[in-house]
């Protein structure tokens, strides 16, 4: 378990430490804002996890984002390199509008916080769990295994 702990790792500490790419950053602002980014932090990965899993895992997800003409985007975040980041207008049309309202309700925030929170999160989360550019075998085992972790924390 100890890559599936580095990763989540990874993921909160770049939410806490405003490190996520682009020129604006209104998750770490909005984390900021709702009393600390550990234990908002740790929500939105669930969510982010859970949005993962709801959408047929990485390999649905990343085809979601193909379809919707950001092919570009979703394989960067495979890829070593940079990741092409997105903004919470392309999470929704590329996922639905309906799950992102969902889990804002789940969450007390509004709808464009969590998408736009949710934008900032999905592409480092698809990053750190596709090492070396490429879906790993167990890519289904490590979403479950990240929700679990996450949700028997108390997160």
């Amino acid at each position: 378990m100890g890559l599936l702990d580095g990763i989540l790792s990874n993921v909160v500490g770049s939410l806490g430490s405003g490190a996520m790419p682009g020129a604006q950053n209104p998750l770490g602002a909005l984390l900021g804002s709702m009393g600390g980014a550990q234990g908002q932090g740790a929500n939105l990965l669930t969510a982010a996890m859970s949005l993962l899993q709801q959408n047929g895992g990485l390999p649905g997800v990343l085809d979601s984002f193909r379809q919707s003409g950001m092919a570009q985007h979703a394989d960067s975040w495979v890829s070593t390199g940079a990741n092409v980041g997105i903004s919470g207008d392309q999470l929704q049309q590329a996922l639905g509008s309906s799950s992102i309202g969902d889990i804002a309700s789940q969450l007390g925030m509004s709808h464009g916080q969590t998408s736009s929170a949710l934008a900032q999160i999905l592409p480092e989360l698809i990053n750190q769990l596709t090492p070396g550019g490429q879906l790993p075998n167990n890519h289904a085992d490590l979403i479950s295994q990240g929700l679990a972790m996450l949700t028997g924390r108390g997160a």
